[in-house]
C-alpha cells in the first residue's frame, strides 16, 4: 500500500475528521469523472417538484446540499424516490405544494437552495420559517428578501439580514421591476421564481451571471424571455401555469472539476481528462483564467443537452506558469473557483492581481481572507484588501514545514483547496473538517486516492 494512503488510513481511524498529507503527488495520467453539477441538481429538484407528473434524473449529485433540497420539497407533500444517484420526483403541478402550520424548512449549508426556494414561497398562505446551519446563518438574505418583498410578500429576518427568516406570502402578488447589480445567479433566480408566481410581467435587469435557471425555463418553454445585452441581461417573466415533467442526465460539476484541473496544472508532465463536464459559458471563467496563465486546456466531445453545453476537459501540466492581471469580466464565471486559482498564481512567475472580489467574503467563509491566509502559511507573499489580492508567485517554492488549516467555518472549498496545495507544494499538512466536503463533493478524496495510486 502507498505510504501516503497508509498514513491517511491510520489518521482516519484516530481522528476521522482530520486529513494529514505528508507527501506530494507524483506525475499522473488518467481519466476521471466527478460528481453531478450541484447548481443543476438543485434546480432540477425545485422545477420537478412543481411539474405535472414524474420527473427522473440520473447522475444527481448526492450531497448534503442536494439532500436538503429533497427534504424540503418532501415537506411540501412532494413524493421523492432516491436510489443511488437516480431520483424520481412525483410533481403535483405549479400549485401542488401543501403548506402545513408552523412549517420549518432547513437549507442547511446551501445558499443556492435557501435563496431559490424562497422565490417559490412568496404566495404561501401560511407562515414558513427558513433556517440554515451556522455558516449559512451568517450570510446575507436581505439581498433576496428586499426584492421579493416588492411582490407583496413579507419577511422577518434576524437582525433584518440573517437566517432564521419568516416568510408570509401574499395572495395578491404584483409584478416588479428590479435591477440586479452584483451578478448573483441566486438572487436573479429567486426573482425569476417570484415572477413565475405573479400575474403580469416582472422585468429584471441583471448583471451577467450563471444562467442555468434561464436555460431550464427556455427548455421547458416557460413564459420567460431573455434578451442578452452587452453588459447585462434583460429578463421578462410572466406567470407560469404549467411545468412539464423533466427527465435529466446531469453533467459533471465544473466547480468540482476545478480542483483536479488545478492539480494537473500544478503537477509537471501530468495529463488528465475529466469526463462530461458542464461548460456553460457563464461557469468557465476558470478555464479562461488558467489558459491565460499558460495551462494547456482543451474541450473534447462537445455536446449540447437541454440548453446546456457539456464536454470532456483535457488538461496537461505546463512547464511554466505566467502571472495574470485578471480581467474583472471573468470574475462572475469563476467566483466559486478563485481559492484554487490562487494556488496557480502562487506557482506562476511574477505578480498576479485579482480585484473586485468582495463577493468572495460573502460565501461560506470569508474566502478572500482565507485565500490570503493559506498563501501566507505556504510562504507566498500577498497583499489583500477587502476586495482584491496581489499574489507574488514563486515557481521554485517547496514547502518543508508543518501547516494546519482549521477554524474556517467548515467551508468545503477551503478544505479541498488545502488538499490540492498540500499535494502540489509539499510540506506536512493537517487539514481539519473533512466532513465539509459532504455539502458539495463527497467523492473528492476518493478521486484523490485513485490518482495517488497510479
Amino acid at each position: 500500500m502507498h505510504t501516503l494512503v497508509k498514513v491517511l488510513n491510520l489518521i482516519n481511524q484516530a481522528m476521522p475528521n482530520l486529513t494529514i498529507i505528508k507527501k506530494k503527488i507524483e506525475t499522473f495520467n488518467d481519466v476521471i469523472k466527478v460528481s453531478g453539477d450541484k447548481s443543476i441538481s438543485i434546480r432540477w429538484i425545485l422545477f420537478s417538484s412543481l411539474a405535472d407528473g414524474v420527473s427522473k434524473a440520473q447522475n444527481l449529485l448526492i450531497s448534503e446540499d442536494v439532500l436538503a433540497a429533497i427534504n424540503i420539497v418532501r415537506k411540501f407533500g412532494i413524493k421523492v424516490k432516491l436510489k443511488k444517484d437516480t431520483c424520481k420526483i412525483y410533481g403535483k403541478g405549479i400549485e401542488g405544494f401543501k403548506y402545513s402550520k408552523n412549517l420549518i424548512i432547513n437549507a442547511q449549508n446551501s445558499g443556492t437552495l435557501g435563496r431559490l426556494i424562497t422565490g417559490f414561497l412568496i404566495n404561501t398562505p401560511k407562515s414558513i420559517k427558513v433556517v440554515g446551519d451556522k455558516s449559512l446563518s451568517k450570510r446575507d438574505f436581505k439581498r433576496i428578501s428586499d426584492p421579493l418583498s416588492k411582490f407583496g410578500a413579507r419577511f422577518r429576518l434576524r437582525k433584518e439580514k440573517y437566517l432564521p427568516m419568516i416568510i408570509n406570502g401574499s395572495s395578491k402578488l404584483r409584478p416588479i421591476k428590479y435591477i440586479e447589480k452584483k451578478g448573483s445567479a441566486q438572487c436573479k433566480s429567486a426573482i425569476i421564481f417570484g415572477g413565475m408566481r405573479t400575474e403580469g410581467t416582472t422585468i429584471i435587469k441583471a448583471k451577467k451571471s450563471r444562467n442555468h435557471t434561464e436555460l431550464l425555463c427556455k427548455y421547458l418553454k416557460l413564459p420567460i424571455i431573455v434578451k442578452h445585452k452587452k453588459n447585462y441581461d434583460l429578463i421578462k417573466v410572466n406567470k407560469v401555469k404549467k411545468i412539464k415533467a423533466l427527465n435529466y442526465k446531469i453533467p459533471s460539476d465544473i466547480s468540482s472539476s476545478a480542483f483536479f484541473i488545478v492539480l494537473a496544472a500544478l503537477t509537471k508532465n501530468s495529463n488528465l481528462i475529466v469526463r462530461n463536464v458542464n461548460i456553460n459559458p457563464s461557469r468557465t471563467g476558470i478555464i479562461s483564467i488558467l489558459k491565460r496563465m499558460g495551462v494547456n486546456i482543451t474541450f473534447r466531445n462537445i455536446k449540447f443537452y437541454k440548453g446546456e453545453k457539456n464536454a470532456d476537459i483535457a488538461i496537461k501540466g505546463p512547464k511554466k506558469l505566467k502571472s495574470i492581471n485578471c480581467p474583472t469580466s471573468l470574475n462572475t464565471g469563476a467566483i466559486d473557483e478563485f481559492l484554487v486559482i490562487f494556488l496557480v498564481a502562487a506557482r506562476a512567475k511574477g505578480i498576479s492581481y485579482f480585484k473586485n472580489l468582495s463577493e468572495l467574503n460573502l460565501k461560506e467563509s470569508p474566502r478572500l481572507e482565507w485565500g490570503s491566509k493559506i498563501l501566507k502559511m505556504m510562504g507566498i507573499k500577498n497583499i489583500v484588501t477587502k476586495n482584491s489580492i496581489k499574489i507574488y508567485g514563486n515557481p521554485n517554492l517547496k514547502i518543508n514545514k508543518k501547516i494546519e488549516i482549521k477554524n474556517y467555518l467548515k467551508d468545503h472549498r477551503v478544505f479541498m483547496t488545502s488538499v490540492i496545495a498540500a499535494l502540489t507544494f509539499g510540506g506536512e499538512w493537517r487539514i481539519h473538517d473533512k466532513d465539509s466536503i459532504k455539502t458539495s463533493f463527497p467523492d473528492f478524496l476518493k478521486i484523490i486516492d485513485k490518482l495517488k495510486k497510479l
